[in-house]
């Protein structure tokens, strides 16, 4: 499975929050945007992150995955799926995401294959933070990253490389960026906060 259309998923957001009768700042609130934030990303004109995408489908009590395909996973007790086989996610210029377990009902957590590209304008900027409910835990296959997460009041920095891992509360911030002049890949497990099993 591949989304190719971005647009196609915040229309079905739109529809679904009309559908539940939630107006459009009551979904900026959840989403953490601003009411021109979250209205850009519902009409499609700016990139959908994961993130916006995960909060998106807990206020609306659906699966991410029925968001981005328009479908329902419908496999029990067990998913198989190959090394290149995934529903695939590609955010305009930046990170790609393989979602590794797409149709299995009522997931406790969701894992994605990532691939972040290096890009030379990031290395002297501070790294972009996001922020949603649970765990997160990352584990380097190739590549190397930056890793800035929210410890207090300030931000520390790790740089990681093939076999390390990260696990956190990724309700604080955190973001990271490839380094040293190519991509990045690692898998991404997204745990869910306790009793939220199914929806995230």
């Amino acid at each position: 499975m591949e989304i190719t259309n971005i647009k196609q998923a915040a229309d079905r957001i739109r529809a679904l929050r009309e559908d539940l009768g939630l107006s459009m700042q009551e979904m900026a609130t959840a989403t953490g945007r601003t009411l021109a934030e979250y209205a850009a990303q519902e009409s499609g004109e700016t990139d959908l992150s994961f993130t916006f995408l995960h909060k998106c489908a807990k206020e609306l009590g659906v699966d991410v995955v029925e968001l981005l395909t328009g479908e329902t996973p419908h496999l029990t007790g067990c998913s198989l799926v190959r090394k290149s086989e995934g529903l695939s996610i590609q955010r305009k210029g930046s990170f790609e995401y393989l979602h590794k377990a797409p149709n299995l009902r009522h997931r406790l957590a969701e894992p994605f294959l990532v691939t972040q590209p290096y890009e030379e304008e990031e290395q002297g900027k501070p790294i972009h933070l996001s922020y949603h409910e649970g765990q997160e835990l990352d584990y380097i296959i190739s590549g190397r990253m930056r890793f800035a997460y929210e410890d207090g009041g300030d931000v520390a920095i790790e740089e990681l490389g093939p076999g390390d891992l990260l696990m956190y509360d990724s309700g604080k911030g955190h973001g990271m960026i490839a380094i040293e002049g190519e991509p990045v890949v690692f898998l991404a497990i997204v745990m869910k906060p306790e009793g939220n099993a199914g929806i995230i």
